[in-house]
């Protein structure tokens, strides 16, 4: 396909996907429970966070998440006592364990009380180019906390090498308009312009055989690519094209 022909191709394939139906099967589904904005990015958070592995089992995960944060998710992290994470410590993700999940609800609450909640913390730099320093940043803010070690491989960090294919979602879910259905558009501080695609195997496959990826790995130099690669189809909203690389490798196993 030629410039054209691809752009079209993938707005038909995005404007497709990115639609209610699309929330049946996806993780997202889980903070479309809530209305607040504390308790859709609370929970959206934690949902991202498990968000690897067979997508019925993430959900069935974050829908956990939730009833141990006893549907309130904003109102227990900022008024759980110590007792309250008990409930916490037998739940298991794959390797996001008990450990893990009491650090979080302790550093969420420590985000939202002495650094202003997620959206301020995640926005260090309003007017950056990307977000990969201003995702640098809320790691650093996140773990400020005394933790074990184990809980760090549960936040990444792009200046380390890595895609933060979670976090990209998660931050997708948050910029991006709500007018299909699909994404909040909770936050104002940042732009679907400063986004960055949630690269993972399917996404990373499908971008390969459109020819707007080369670099074989699924790491943050292969984010850096591929967004240059989007941004010139388009500029303004370049990440609604990650559910035309997702629905096509997922729905539609191309390659």
């Amino acid at each position: 396909m030629n410039t054209d022909e691809l752009h079209s191709f993938l707005s038909e394939k995005a404007a497709h996907y990115e639609q209610p139906f699309f929330l049946e099967s996806d993780p997202i589904q889980i903070p479309h429970q809530f209305s607040s904005k504390e308790d859709i990015e609370i929970i959206g958070f934690l949902t991202a966070s498990v968000a690897w592995g067979n997508r019925l089992s993430i959900i069935k995960s974050g829908q956990k998440m939730s009833e141990l944060l006893e549907h309130d998710p904003y109102r227990f992290i900022l008024h759980h006592q110590k007792k309250d994470l008990t409930a916490l410590k037998p739940f298991v993700h794959r390797t996001f364990n008990g450990i893990d999940f009491c650090y979080f609800i302790t550093a969420l609450r420590h985000i939202y009380v002495h650094h202003g909640g997620l959206e301020e913390a995640f926005t260090k730099n309003p007017k950056a180019h990307s977000m990969e320093m201003n995702i640098h940043h809320f790691r650093s803010l996140f773990f400020e906390l005394a933790h074990e070690k184990r809980t760090e491989k549960h936040v990444a960090d792009p200046l380390r090498g890595s895609a933060a294919k979670r976090i990209n979602m998660f931050l997708r879910w948050m910029v991006r308009e709500a007018k299909k259905g699909v994404d909040f558009g909770l936050w104002s501080r940042i732009t679907p312009a400063q986004l960055s695609c949630p690269l993972d195997v399917h996404s990373g496959n499908v971008a390969r055989s459109l020819g707007l990826l080369k670099r074989k790995q699924n790491d943050q130099k292969a984010v850096m690519e591929l967004d240059a690669a989007l941004r010139k189809l388009d500029p303004i909203d370049p990440v609604k094209y990650d559910y035309a690389l997702f629905g096509l490798g997922v729905f539609e196993d191309f390659s």
